[in-house]
């Protein structure tokens, strides 16, 4: 524990544009009264359906498509972008599960980066998984109003890389930003908000000392599921072995050993491997519920979602993201930053947790308190239900009703939050 005193010191010293109509119940044929809670398709557009490979979108960027049809429905309407909620767009074949080809649409169809986007891939039926999505989250009261959308280019599936994507990105900075490499906007945040290279470093340390206690005092036990797996080893031999502790944890980390790593990102910068988090592989899962149904099942009740929230962020500091996302959470939960007891804030760089933990007034305690993605790693998909899993396995622990947030910085500009409830044993 003194050494994490020490730490804490050197983190903080001191087409048709007549709208679709919506019909009403007794038009429907149908005796159920209409509900202010209903929701309901206020407009839609498409564009026409091209041949892949030999039609007219044989060599139209995805993002153009999507930009076209994104624009039309809110002009069609009178409707600002910035009264938007939410965008979700459904897309399959893109690489990334084209979250850099939404985002640059985004841009291009003149949304502020306000308005956070996002895809989901559910093979066929994207394009509804969206609306549905959408849906939920107006039911929930997330947002009062959202977009749904889906694109394809089978023509261009392999479109993922800056010079497959529109000749107007160049005209466009915030689209131009959204291809700033993740380790670049690292710097300019540490650049732009003075956060500075020993403070990341302390950060990267109280990560590995923090898991590394968590690991070995077995607190990552009831989490991890053992894996049997095959690995090849350098002779071309196989050889099985059961996974079942965090590899990336570096128990031996010093502050000397971290301070001597070279910039990784910029000659004169202050990122480094060692305050990044690791690329790594990994899954997890969670398991949710209406409670009258999970009660009704006699199933335990390990936490309770009580508020969320996405955001959108200049896309060049795109790691300050949990800074806004938090807050817009916990105003929807009713909570204020010292009512939260544990905080897992994602660690995709030692520069962004240290601004977004400095700008929010979090005590360093309540941050991570079993390490970050620093020193277990970030398996980008994954990562997310992990901090879930890893945050309720951490409220039971305290054994008694307590909150805690998951947050975390999204590529392109955005953040997004959680907030959940540990009831009480």
């Amino acid at each position: 524990m003194n050494r994490l005193k020490v730490i804490s010191r050197h983190l903080f010293p001191g087409g048709s544009s007549e709208p679709l109509r919506v019909l009403r119940s007794s038009e429907c044929g149908s005796s159920v009264p209409s509900s202010g809670e209903e929701v309901v398709v206020v407009h839609g557009r498409r564009t026409a359906i091209g041949k892949a490979k030999r039609g007219s979108f044989k060599d139209t960027t995805p993002d153009e498509l999507l930009c076209a049809v994104m624009a039309a429905v809110l002009s069609d309407v009178g409707l600002s972008p910035d009264q938007l909620g939410d965008v979700c767009v459904g897309n399959v074949l893109q690489p990334g599960a084209g979250a850099l080809m939404v985002r640059v649409a985004h841009f291009l169809s003149g949304f502020p980066e306000t308005v956070p986007v996002y895809t989901v891939n559910r093979q066929c039926s994207s394009g509804l998984q969206a609306l549905l999505n959408i849906a939920g989250a107006i039911r929930t009261g997330s947002i009062e109003l959202g977009l749904a959308c889906g694109v394809e280019s089978m023509s261009l599936r392999s479109v993922g890389n800056p010079g497959d994507l529109s000749s107007r990105l160049s005209d466009n900075e915030k689209a131009r930003d959204c291809l700033i490499p993740m380790g670049i906007t690292s710097e300019n945040v540490a650049e732009r908000f003075g956060v500075s290279r020993e403070k990341q470093d302390a950060f990267a340390l109280s990560s590995q000392l923090k898991a590394a206690q968590a690991q070995n005092s077995g607190r990552f036990d009831q989490e991890i599921v053992p894996v049997t797996v095959t690995v090849v080893d350098d002779s071309g031999r196989d050889r099985r072995l059961v996974v079942r502790r965090d590899e990336g944890i570096r128990s031996g980390t010093t502050l000397e050993g971290l301070s001597r790593l070279r910039p990784a990102f910029k000659p004169d910068g202050s990122t480094t491997a060692g305050n990044s988090s690791q690329v790594s592989d990994g899954a997890a899962a969670v398991l949710l519920g209406r409670r009258s149904a999970v009660e009704a099942l006699g199933l335990p009740v390990l936490g309770v979602l009580r508020g969320s929230a996405v955001v959108g962020v200049p896309p060049d500091v795109m790691g300050i993201g949990p800074a806004l996302a938090i807050p817009a959470a916990l105003r929807q939960a009713g909570l204020t930053v010292d009512d939260v007891d544990v905080f897992e804030i994602n660690e995709a760089f030692a520069s962004q947790a240290v601004y977004c933990v400095e700008k929010l007034g979090i005590p360093l305690e309540k941050v991570n308190p079993n390490g970050g993605a620093i020193a277990l790693g970030h398996p980008l998909g994954c990562t997310g239900a992990r901090q879930v899993v890893t945050l309720l396995n951490e409220l039971q622990r305290r054994g008694r009703r307590a909150y805690g947030v998951v947050s975390m910085c999204i590529g392109t500009g955005m953040g997004a939050a959680a907030v959940f409830e540990y009831p009480g044993p």
